[in-house]
């Protein structure tokens, strides 16, 4: 699902950026890449968040992916100014990632699953390219803070099948996806690092 123009304003701010290098910064001290590493972002909206996992976790090789045409032209454009690491932009879908089983060392989402109808799908698909021991970092979101009174008429989230604290972590589990650190405010939503098995 993509954005609207409030959750654009939202994301395209200065104090997102602010906060994504403070979550991307906690999330390095819970846990690091291997030298070499291959990493995937979803929903990577205008490449903040590729530049700060380039900058941070110093992956090889980064791939970075959003639903959205527009957001991917801001990320390459961003991408072209700075001397980064080796990182590929496209438009691509979570529910059908274009690669074999096993293929990242990790990948990283910042408050993109909570927009998926199939949030369920999306998940299996980040699993399922996750190398074993490889790591999923995660922001996300539950229905309490974007579904609320205000944010469900300014916001544009699905508003079936959403997942809360219980059916998150639960899902997570199924996939065989086991939390190793996490820091979270349970009407809000999670920060975390998950291990594949």
């Amino acid at each position: 699902m993509k954005l609207n123009w409030a959750e654009r304003w939202v994301v395209n701010n200065p104090s997102r950026v602010f906060q994504q290098r403070i979550e991307i910064n906690l999330l390095h001290r819970r846990a690091s890449l291997r030298p070499g590493a291959l990493v995937l972002e979803i929903g990577c909206g205008r490449g903040v968040g590729a530049a700060l996992i380039s900058e941070i976790f110093q992956p090889a090789i980064m791939h970075a992916m959003d639903l959205d045409f527009e957001m991917i032209k801001k990320a390459q454009k961003r991408f072209k100014n700075h001397n980064l690491m080796r990182t590929g932009f496209y438009v691509g879908d979570v529910l059908q990632l274009p690669y074999k089983d096993a293929t990242f060392d990790a990948v990283f989402g910042f408050g993109v699953l909570h927009h998926v109808p199939d949030w369920r799908g999306g998940l299996a698909e980040i699993a399922r390219v996750l190398k074993s021991g490889g790591c999923y970092f995660f922001e996300e979101l539950y229905p309490s803070l974007y579904q609320n009174f205000i944010t469900r008429h300014i916001l544009l989230h699905p508003t079936v099948n959403r997942f809360k604290r219980e059916d998150w972590k639960d899902a997570l589990q199924e996939m065989k996806l086991w939390v190793q650190k996490s820091v979270e405010q349970k009407k809000l939503g999670i920060l975390g690092v998950a291990a594949k098995e």
